[in-house]
């Protein structure tokens, strides 16, 4: 009874619902396993003298010694934050884009170009709609996220929140959507009783991230952006991502496409006005 109760519930989320939920989860997953990795970056570029001698290793255990294993995740809060509606809308941008181009165009191929496509806009989507929570270029800059949107708000107001959104748009635009189009594209590969493997989800997230920071990396403002997305990210962002779009029984892509075409088409029939019949008076 538990169980057609939960079944019943998830059922009734709708599908971009569903999916938003499924990116967000995968955006603060990922960023938060990779925590320790971004820090020791940090600390790599605003400490050279000090942690650069010591090398990752080194630096992994002086953290640990003098700061305990939270040190790993300082400021990870404020980033997770940041990430989750980033990475909520990035991911259902996508699909939405997919499926917005397949019923305007249904002679459209459904191969790796056209999540080339809708990766793109997907990720230049998200970057325009998700504000910034902003880096100052020293470790640690801000007590909390509060703290920081109310110092970027009255040093900038509103328009500091998306400052460098333009630039970001022309590295983010080609790598985002070469991440999809990798990863898509390499699942179609995978012998069928392997595409729910784990691993071999990693591995193609892993390859897809690779290959999109690789293509992209000659562009400044995606070295930038590679503070966010390093390889291991992308890896276990896919493979959350697919993972909670099983958990929440979201239909695979063809089938959602004839779902929301159906959807749309119930909600026209609806809003056409109804013939009353004749009353036998007006006959």
């Amino acid at each position: 009874m538990g169980e057609e109760k939960r079944n019943g519930l998830i059922g009734g989320i709708p599908i971009f619902a569903k999916e938003l939920i499924a990116g967000g989860v995968a955006g603060g997953f990922a960023k938060t396993i990779v925590a320790p990795l971004e820090r020791i970056k940090i600390l790599f570029q605003t400490r050279r003298s000090e942690f650069h001698s010591l090398g990752v290793s080194g630096s992994f255990t002086k953290i640990a010694k003098t700061e305990g294993l939270l040190g790993f995740y300082r400021g990870n809060g404020a980033s997770v934050a940041r990430i989750v509606p980033y990475a909520a809308l990035h991911y259902m941008a996508y699909e939405e884009y997919r499926r917005w181009i397949i019923l305007g165009f249904p002679g459209v191929s459904r191969g790796p170009v056209l999540d080339l496509i809708a990766g793109s806009f997907a990720g230049g989507t998200a970057v325009v709609e998700s504000p910034k929570l902003g880096v100052k270029g020293t470790e640690v800059v801000y007590k909390g996220i509060r703290d920081c949107f109310s110092n970027i708000y009255k040093e900038a107001g509103v328009r500091g929140l998306y400052r460098g959104v333009a630039p970001s748009l022309y590295g983010i635009f080609p790598y985002a959507g070469l991440k999809f189009y990798f990863y898509e594209e390499m699942k179609r590969h995978v012998p069928e009783n392997h595409k729910k493997d784990i691993t071999v989800k990693l591995v193609c997230g892993s390859v897809a991230g690779l290959l999109g920071q690789t293509f992209t990396y000659p562009l400044d403002v995606v070295r930038r952006q590679m503070q966010v997305n390093v390889v291991p990210s992308v890896a276990i962002g896919f493979t959350v991502y697919d993972t909670m779009k099983a958990f929440l029984q979201v239909p695979p892509r063809d089938e959602t496409v004839v779902e929301v075409a159906a959807n749309q088409k119930n909600r026209q029939s609806a809003s056409l006005p109804s013939s009353q019949p004749l009353s036998q008076t007006q006959r």
